[in-house]
């Protein structure tokens, strides 16, 4: 196992028989199935109608080919249709088996652009009962829109976003209000790798012939998002898709500190440039040996990756980063809205980051009210103690907000140690909206707010990639830390806390209590004690006094 990765699977098994994991609330459960070129893929999710979010339950996929048409007729063959009939008959008996109350299907290139396509999406409908949308070019672009906007955040900067198929490439331009512009181009890397690659190693001359091809197809496209970027704006460019993943997935093994996930992850087009050098020098035997990548990948990698390639040189972007949320996760957002378990589209994007971390206090059964307390007490240190605690020029507030309404979620597991189980909690849970950096952070913020200061020796301090990342932990788990000791009752009984500084290295803490009479000494008590900690780590004396 590499250094400081932790064995997800044994941990699961361990965590899931200590309890359940899930909150008991009314769920909905959906599935959506997407039949592409390559792929079959189902996905379950819970729909939280209160939170207006949805997680992921399931996701399966079988690698079906449908892509692989007749040379002479470009209809589907036998073979192909019987796979995909074979893997939908599994996916709807999971489906089942997850009480979903309905089941969206869509099918992509392949089908739209075979002749008897149709006929077999009627058969499908006929012997398995499953109604599968045949999707346009642009509706699978507005889909994977969806999809993608669900999962991270957009902000105030326009979005281009790229996902490679086997059949098709869809490039979209958009921000956190609406999509700018949506396009399909019908090149992919199953119809690359079939059409024109015929030896490998590719010889420069069909490179070169590759590179012009995928750049003709790629241009009408690329001029009408080109067109709708406002003077001034540097779209930051996503990309999805199974192609996107594993070149990402192989620069990742590259890296000292492999993300745990590859949603969120960055990388340059220097690096992607460098991959690409070495998968088409390789063979496709070659190829199967890289353990990121599945044989059948390997087969049609490279052709992918040039399509990544050029549309990046086209597009002018010297980073992208990675979004596992696409087509699929798109399907869904789609039905809640039609649904009417969203106002908007624009729902998820409002307020991503609170969304995510409230789903997860409920997932793992977080006491929600005290949770809010621990948080409000905590931002009220970060806004009062700057220059004196900490010295954070305001990226970290949200960072201790998240910690804070989550740091005592490991109690679902056990309490003894819990602040262990709260960071594995975190770290392997799901975080939307916020980088992999910012994970570990997070984890590491609730990880280190109680017990010991952090040590060397921790993996869970070692994960942390930089040392402001370690500096930036160290002062927020110290001021979740004060606000969890001052949070010692199920009832709320301090109302404010007020701080004043003399200098630099003393600073008071004034408990304001709920009610008149209130006593306050446990929570005195407890945040004095918490003195020498304060101490050790910012060398800071504090004294703690009750408002009379």
């Amino acid at each position: 196992m590499p250094f400081g990765v932790v064995d997800v699977e044994q941990e699961e098994a361990r965590y899931a028989s200590a309890g359940q994991l899930r909150s008991e609330r009314e769920l909905r459960n959906v599935a959506a199935i997407d039949i592409g070129t390559n792929s079959t893929h189902l996905l379950v999710a819970s729909v939280d109608p209160s939170l207006h979010t949805f997680s992921v339950d399931l996701a399966e996929k079988s690698t079906t080919r449908l892509g692989e048409r007749d040379p002479d007729s470009g209809e589907l063959t036998g073979p192909a249709m019987e796979r995909v009939f074979e893997t939908l008959k599994r996916f709807k008996e999971l489906a089942a088996s997850h009480q979903v109350e309905q089941v969206v299907a869509s099918a992509t290139s392949a089908v739209r652009e075979a002749s008897n396509g149709r006929d077999f999406l009627q058969r499908i409908q006929d012997q398995l009962g499953l109604e599968v949308d045949l999707l346009s070019g642009a509706e699978e672009a507005r889909l994977i829109y969806l999809g993608v906007l669900s999962g991270m955040p957009f902000g105030e900067c326009p979005h281009l976003l790229l996902d490679i198929g086997g059949g098709s490439t869809e490039l979209i331009l958009a921000d956190g209000r609406d999509a700018r512009a949506l396009t399909s181009t019908r090149v992919g890397a199953v119809r690359l790798q079939r059409d024109f690659v015929k030896h490998e190693p590719i010889p420069p001359q069909r490179r070169s012939f590759l590179q012009t091809f995928i750049q003709g197809s790629l241009e009408p496209a690329v001029d009408k998002v080109c067109r709708r970027i406002n003077p001034g704006e540097s779209p930051v460019m996503v990309a999805t898709s199974g192609t996107a993943m594993a070149i990402g997935a192989l620069l990742a093994s590259e890296d000292d500190r492999p993300p745990l996930r590859l949603h969120g992850y960055r990388f340059s087009r220097q690096r992607l440039d460098g991959l690409v050098e070495k998968l088409i020098a390789m063979t496709p035997e070659q190829r199967r040996i890289q353990t990121p990548i599945n044989d059948r990948r390997s087969e049609i990698i490279v052709p992918g990756a040039l399509i990544l390639q050029t549309a990046m040189q086209m597009l002018a972007a010297d980073e992208l980063v990675l979004s596992e949320r696409a087509l699929r996760e798109g399907l869904i957002v789609d039905w809640m809205l039609r649904h009417g378990l969203l106002e908007d589209r624009f729902s998820f994007q409002s307020s991503i980051r609170q969304r995510t971390v409230i789903h997860q206090v409920q997932r793992f059964a977080v006491n929600h009210r005290r949770a809010e307390r621990v948080a409000s007490h905590a931002l009220s240190l970060y806004d009062h103690t700057h220059g004196v605690l900490h010295h954070d020029d305001g990226g970290g507030r949200d960072l201790l907000w998240a910690s804070a309404m989550l740091h005592a979620c490991g109690q679902h597991i056990n309490l003894s140690a819990y602040h262990k189980h709260s960071w594995y909690l975190i770290r392997h849970g799901e975080l939307l909206g916020y980088s992999e950096a910012e994970h570990l952070m997070v984890a590491a913020i609730a990880r280190y707010h109680r017990r010991s200061l952090p040590k060397k020796r921790h993996l869970e301090w070692q994960a942390l990639a930089t040392r402001e990342h370690r500096r930036l932990v160290a002062e927020m788990a110290l001021l979740l830390r004060l606000a969890a000791a001052i949070d010692r009752r199920p009832e709320p009984v301090v109302a404010a806390i007020r701080v004043e500084s003399a200098d630099d290295d003393q600073v008071v803490f004034e408990l304001v209590p709920e009610g008149l009479n209130q006593n306050l000494s446990l929570e005195q008590w407890s945040l004095k004690s918490c003195a020498s900690v304060v101490k050790e780590a910012s060398g800071v004396t504090m004294k703690v006094v009750v408002e009379e």
